[in-house]
């Protein structure tokens, strides 16, 4: 190796080992770079048809005005069949891009040890596997990293460079260097299950699969709340559908066996029985949804309830501190609020039936309900603790500027409750999706998940707030990093969301981590690290 960590010389060769759609995808980037590629596959065939897809990529970011027809033809020139093993033997790089099976990618290593040079750094493309294990078999496993490049790897900028134990810190350098030299983002992450992006991601899906099992809304209105009121470039469950139910359930398997069958990571009973009866999403025609577009086709337009236009109630009512919901009142100006009582209220059921003053404040309807945003609690636990209906309103990213929001009542709660909710918010010029009295709502519950995750990640030094944030911007399109989010919300406004959700469940799934709960106690900000 280079006594300094720089990008591998585009005069070597890089090897690409595996010809379907990422191997491809990473020769074409290596060869934008200006280096040549070899590209490695079982048999002839599969190589040739690889090549196919390069040209056929090529081709359309031409026709599309997004590559000149010249460059085009100098990256396809550059990436070339190896017609054996032992073309690999001068490469700088060799990166792997196989089927994701430990027994495979050991195996071929260990090959590959035997015939490239001293220098030669390995790479594995690894989507969730463990680079350790991996690289266990070498003689020399601080020649191997990670480096997970995400689909399509041409356009797509993130590139997560995962270090193993045994990984020499000099390897890590050199292919953090080289990626930036390939026009892309690296990160750096330590060998933990599903490094960053998938780690963090697994809450934004499995949250969504168990709302949808608990019939708290249809699959549109879960994946419309996201988009609208969260932000996300996609909603969990048509992402799903995308990249295919059968791939997004294996990385949630491969993360929660590496992590003991942690509960925050436990498969859905909901996307086992899509793969079990071959709903795979988008390439199977159908998924989570029962139409869900021939492959090859874009996405069927998908409709979030909406409840129907109501008239505006004459006023609201504030008792106690009702920051929370300050913006969305000023934003109904037509609707006045005017000056309540302070909040006095009793127990919880069970608990001491001597009332207290203070508590979290909450907005009267004219009909006498009261709407608080949501805390994680049932709407029911505070109908109870209130001694009236309740309406809860979700979070979402921006209150000033959220086109949509979900709400849901109480058990009992009078039909003008969610009517004169929903009028005040329309007012707002927001959306209204009513769903079932579930602990969180949606997009609170599922944020806090993620803040949550985020800051566990970091917090076992596996990788930066830094390099967390930039990932899951890049790597998932999400409309801010998860430190961030946490930090808009508040440490403690995240711990309390968790902890009225997990006295629901009582499974340990949505446990908060010891660092974000020191957080919501000292103040301290979630992304200063």
């Amino acid at each position: 190796m280079p006594d300094r960590a720089v990008a591998i010389d585009r005069g070597r060769f890089i090897g690409v080992v595996g010809a379907g759609t990422m191997g491809v995808g990473i020769a074409e980037v290596a060869a934008a770079a200006g280096h040549r590629v070899m590209l490695l596959d079982v048999d002839d065939d599969r190589v040739a048809a690889g090549l196919g897809r390069l040209v056929a990529s090529l081709d359309r970011r031409v026709a599309r005005g997004r590559l000149d027809a010249t460059v085009a033809g100098g990256i396809h020139d550059r990436v070339t069949a190896a017609g054996s093993w032992a073309c690999l033997a001068g490469a700088g790089l060799v990166v792997e891009a196989v089927v994701e099976s430990m027994p495979e990618k050991a195996e071929l290593f260990a090959r590959l040890e035997e015939l490239v040079g001293s220098d030669t750094v390995l790479a594995t493309n690894t989507s969730s596997l463990s680079v350790d294990a991996i690289a266990a078999g070498l003689r020399r496993p601080g020649r191997l990293v990670g480096l997970h490049f995400f689909n399509p790897a041409p356009a797509m900028r993130l590139v997560e460079v995962v270090s193993g134990l045994a990984s020499d810190p000099r390897v890590a350098e050199i292919a953090v260097a080289t990626m930036t030299a390939w026009g892309k983002t690296p990160v750096r992450v330590r060998d933990a299950p599903g490094f960053i992006v998938n780690r963090v991601a697994r809450p934004f899906y499995g949250e969504a699969q168990r709302l949808l099992a608990e019939g708290a809304a249809d699959a549109a209105t879960i994946d419309g709340l996201a988009r609208q009121a969260g932000g996300f470039p996609m909603g969990p469950l048509e992402l799903t559908d995308l990249v295919g139910q059968d791939v997004n359930l294996a990385v949630t398997e491969s993360v929660w066996r590496a992590t003991a069958d942690d509960p925050r990571y436990a498969p859905s009973p909901v996307q086992r029985a899509l793969v079990a009866s071959g709903r795979l999403g988008r390439k199977t025609g159908r998924g989570v949804y029962e139409d869900a577009s021939a492959p090859g086709s874009g996405p069927r337009p998908l409709v979030a309830a909406t409840y129907p236009p109501r008239p505006a109630p004459a006023r609201l009512v504030a008792h106690g501190s009702v920051d929370e919901l300050a913006v969305l009142v000023a934003r109904a100006p037509d609707v006045p609020l005017v000056p309540g009582t302070p909040v006095t209220v009793g127990a919880v059921a069970g608990g001491d039936p001597a009332p207290r003053r203070g508590g979290p404040g909450w907005v009267e309807l004219p009909c006498g309900a009261a709407v608080l945003r949501t805390d994680g609690a049932l709407a029911t636990d505070h109908a109870q603790r209130l001694g009236r209906p309740v309406v809860l309103v979700d979070r979402c990213l921006d209150d000033a500027t959220t086109p949509r929001l979900a709400v849901a009542a109480s058990d009992g709660a009078p039909v003008a409750a969610l009517d004169e909710a929903a009028g005040w918010l329309q007012s707002a010029q927001i959306a209204v999706s009513v769903v079932d009295d579930v602990p969180g709502l949606v997009l609170a519950r599922t944020v806090a998940m993620l803040v949550n995750e985020a800051v566990d990640l970091v917090s076992r030094g596996a990788a930066s707030s830094e390099d967390v944030e930039t990932a899951m911007m890049l790597g998932t399109g999400y409309p801010i990093g998860p430190l961030e989010w946490g930090d808009r919300w508040g440490a403690g406004t995240v711990v309390t969301l968790l902890d009225q959700v997990g006295a629901v469940y009582r499974d340990g799934r949505h446990r908060a981590c010891p660092r974000l709960r020191r957080a919501a106690l000292s103040g301290a900000r979630l992304g200063a690290r």
